[in-house]
């Protein structure tokens, strides 16, 4: 299954004038590259980190006795589907009136799984997908794709940020935290374009290293 596929350029205001900045890839040099750091530090992430994960999964187990991961599908690089792996924090019928974005105090949330979506402990099985290549380290969020269809009319360019592929941390995340609505998804949208221009290794370690220090989000629903 295929979404809309991506324009490699993309027109914008710059100084009251529109001009053409590239959204294609810096080379197959930087991919490579890329790619080598992603499988490297997946692997390092999913030892390191095993024992909280290992905990997350206990209790979520205890509390709710229901399935501990959960897949939902997300879009990934030019439009193309997969499905991401996550803890899950909420209800089995979470959705069961369609797809919806956490709010702050959700009820479907599950007691004392709040700490695991805060410190978004509950997207570390998503190291999984880097070492799949359905994801990097750092890139655009991959959103759903009834998530998309319904800002499309609002924001006509949000395909535009299916150029790379996503991540699991990135500009937005870091400059602009967690937000779900409209301004907060234009402003995010702004962010990953801004990233798409300027991709580098070196931008690369330095969103990484500025997202430790923001893993704990209060902010976060």
């Amino acid at each position: 299954m295929q979404a809309n596929k991506v324009h490699g350029n993309e027109i914008e205001q710059a100084g009251g004038s529109p001009c053409r900045r590239s959204l294609r890839s810096p080379g197959r040099g930087f991919e490579a590259c890329k790619r080598g750091l992603d499988i490297v530090a997946a692997l390092a992430g999913l030892v390191v980190l095993s024992p909280l994960m290992i905990f997350c999964g206990v209790w979520i187990k205890l509390v709710d006795g229901g399935p501990v991961l959960y897949k939902q599908w997300r879009v990934g690089r030019d439009g193309w589907l997969f499905n991401i792996y996550k803890f899950r924090t909420m209800s089995m019928d979470a959705e069961r009136n369609g797809a919806q974005c956490a709010t702050n105090s959700d009820p479907r949330v599950l007691a004392g799984c709040k700490w695991i979506r805060k410190c978004h402990a509950d997207e570390l099985p998503q190291l999984v997908n880097i070492l799949f290549g359905q994801m990097s380290l750092v890139g655009p969020r991959p959103e759903r794709p009834e998530i998309i269809e319904e800002l499309r009319e609002d924001m006509p360019g949000i395909e535009r940020r299916l150029a790379a592929v996503p991540g699991l941390t990135g500009l937005a995340q870091v400059r602009n935290g967690y937000s779900n609505d409209l301004a907060g998804m234009r402003r995010k949208l702004a962010f990953d374009l801004r990233y798409l221009r300027s991709r580098s290794l070196v931008r690369d370690m330095t969103l990484i290293l500025e997202t430790i220090p923001r893993v704990w989000d209060p902010t976060a629903c």
